[in-house]
């Protein structure tokens, strides 16, 4: 059969004609999503199931996080839902928590309204400068990429967490701040400093303190314009000896074996 004489006929025929054609030999009908979305932000889009959106625990939890103001307005219900579902599995094995990376508590709020963090004898530390990035800290690389820039949020941080007698703010710039987490047994960690530095030495820190089964929820791992941050959070794995999932909300995630 002389394929190039029948490709070429194909395509002096109507559109159409050469779509059923297709749909004939290859099947790519199958794979025609005829649905829907049911999420479309924060890049991404799915007509999967999502109805922890309906929850009302989950609403009020991403509401009151949402109001404190960090995420300017950009709206990240599934990064929100991993976050909680992760931290209510860690909240009975007996283990602290820890965020890098706190900025004003959208995340941090969002979790212990949905674990009901105060009602635990956990502690949860909060660590930010409360100010920016360190400039020092940032790769040449980053110093061209990352031109994010944020506010002086200190006040309004610890306004926010000033009820929660368990809650522990940590000011300054990881790693000079670490050996102030006192804790030696750790369940869940949120680390989003969008800097390479401190988020490995966050890792390398507190990887012997985080208990079996224990979580690391990497926030930028997988999301766009991150690239220096994945590569090195997969060297972290390999020297661990363990994986890194990639999530399509753009985290990763690391269980401690």
């Amino acid at each position: 059969m002389n394929y190039k004489r029948i490709i070429k006929k194909i395509f002096l025929l109507p559109v159409d004609i050469i779509e059923n054609f297709y749909k004939f030999f290859f099947r790519i009908d199958r794979y025609i999503l005829n649905y829907k979305p049911t999420y479309d932000e924060d890049g991404l889009f799915t007509n999967h199931n999502c109805d922890f959106m309906k929850d009302d625990l989950f609403i009020d939890s991403y509401n009151l996080g949402f109001a404190t103001g960090s995420s300017q307005g950009w709206d990240i219900h599934w990064r929100v839902h991993i976050l909680c579902f992760f931290a209510e599995r860690a909240k009975t094995m007996g283990g602290d928590f820890v965020e890098c990376g706190t900025n004003k508590g959208f995340t941090a709020l969002s979790i212990i309204n949905y674990v009901g963090f105060e009602k635990t004898d956990n502690k949860f530390y909060l660590m930010d400068t409360f100010d920016g990035l360190v400039e020092d800290y940032k790769s040449t690389n980053e110093k061209k990429t990352n031109l994010v820039t944020y506010k002086e949020c200190y006040s309004e941080a610890k306004n926010t967490f000033s009820k929660f007698d368990n809650v522990v703010i940590v000011r300054g710039a990881i790693p000079d701040t670490l050996p102030r987490v006192a804790s030696n047994k750790i369940s869940f960690i949120h680390i989003d400093m969008n800097c390479v530095k401190p988020e490995i030495d966050a890792g390398e820190f507190f990887w012997d303190k985080i208990i079996p089964s224990g979580v690391i929820v990497l926030d930028d791992y997988a999301y766009p314009g991150y690239l220096d941050q994945k590569k090195a959070w997969d060297d972290f794995a390999i020297r661990k000896g363990v994986q890194v999932l990639s999530i399509p909300t753009g985290q990763g995630l690391i269980i401690k074996p």
